[in-house]
C-alpha cells in the first residue's frame, strides 16, 4: 500500500465517521400495526335493540 492509497483510506474512514454522512442515509420505514385488543375476536356483533319502553343512558 503506497502513501496515496493510505491517505485515501484515511479520508474514506473519516467521511464515514462524520455525523453528517450518516444523515444522508434513508432509514427504513417501519409500519407498526395498532395492538389488538385482548377480547378482539374479529366479528361484528349484531345490533340488539332495546325492548319497547326501555331506555339507556351513559
Amino acid at each position: 500500500m503506497n502513501e496515496y492509497e493510505y491517505n485515501r483510506m484515511l479520508d474514506d474512514i473519516a467521511w464515514v465517521m462524520e455525523d453528517s454522512a450518516q444523515d444522508n442515509v434513508q432509514s427504513a420505514t417501519v409500519l407498526r400495526m395498532p395492538p389488538r385488543a385482548a377480547n378482539d375476536n374479529q366479528i361484528e356483533w349484531p345490533l340488539l335493540p332495546f325492548p319497547d319502553g326501555w331506555t339507556a343512558c351513559c
